[in-house]
């Protein structure tokens, strides 16, 4: 295994670095990251290319009124792709913040055995919590969108939270409120400022279906084929598509990473558990 030079975890960082220590650990992490990823999400993320092409084409050509409509299709390809990417992320979070977990405990080096217990442990439970957390935000922006904001901030943290001190879900969620306290607003505009990334660099991947959909647009208009819904969707569109949507979900890769690196950072602000750490190692030198 390369060697490479340790990153802090438990420490204070201001927004800067928190996404410059992001890139920096995907940047040494990545060949025993990806392969983690590969062997524990490889089944679920096959699952999410699946749901995600039949849900393309059961939306194609025509997506308000497929859904307007309630067509069949729609009716079932929908539910499929929702709880796909339940699974894919729960096993997506699951482990990479296990591999965080055995990283931090094991200052830099990683325990494959380690990363397979937690997964195994947290899955189910990340999975509900997903759930939950999904409730609760579409209702808070039901409510106005003001209350779903909010909750999207603190809920946003209880993964990490779950993995991290081995809470329950209901714990979990308890305590990203607790956490979040007097930080909401840094933590808030930190979550903002990294998801505004990851998309940007995912609609460089959806370069190639803009320009095909325009080119195919043009000419469906151009042959006077525009009533079709049909004529501005084939499996060229469809590929595209999916490869778009499946690159964005693989992106999220680097959310969990700098959700973790917001953990301990307001971690640090509340119990100074990695300063009281340092203490204690240099009074044992």
């Amino acid at each position: 295994m390369e060697n490479h030079r340790y990153i802090e975890f438990k420490q204070q960082r201001e927004l800067g670095d928190i996404i410059s220590v992001t890139f920096q650990f995907i940047r040494e992490n990545y060949k025993q990251l990806f392969e983690h990823i590969y062997k524990m999400v490889g089944p679920f993320f096959i699952l999410v290319i699946a749901a995600v092409g039949y849900y393309t084409y059961s939306v194609a050509g025509n997506p308000l009124e497929a859904i307007t409509g309630a067509s069949g299709n729609f009716l079932i390809s929908f539910p499929i792709l929702a709880v796909s990417l339940l699974l894919f992320y729960a096993a997506l979070y699951g482990t990479i913040l296990n591999y965080i977990k055995t990283y931090v405990y094991n200052e830099g080096k990683v325990d494959e055995t380690e990363i397979k217990q937690g997964v195994q442990q947290d899955f189910f439970k990340l999975f509900l919590l997903f759930v939950l957390s999904g409730i609760f935000v579409i209702a808070g922006m039901i409510l106005f969108i003001l209350p779903g904001i909010y909750l999207m901030v603190p809920l946003a943290l209880a993964g990490a939270i779950l993995v991290f001190k081995d809470f329950s879900v209901t714990e979990s969620i308890a305590y990203s409120f607790s956490l979040v306290k007097d930080h909401w607003w840094m933590t808030f505009i930190t979550l903002i400022v990294i998801w505004l990334l990851v998309y940007i660099i995912g609609l460089i991947f959806q370069v190639p279906l803009i320009i095909y959909t325009l080119v195919k647009t043009f000419t469906v208009v151009q042959e006077g084929a525009a009533s079709d819904p049909e004529a501005s969707s084939d499996w060229i569109f469809i590929t595209l598509n999916v490869l778009a949507s499946v690159i964005q979900y693989l992106l999220s890769t680097i959310t969990v990473i700098a959700v973790a690196f917001i953990y301990f950072n307001l971690n640090e602000h509340k119990n100074l558990t990695g300063t009281y750490e340092t203490i204690d190692k240099l009074g044992n030198q």
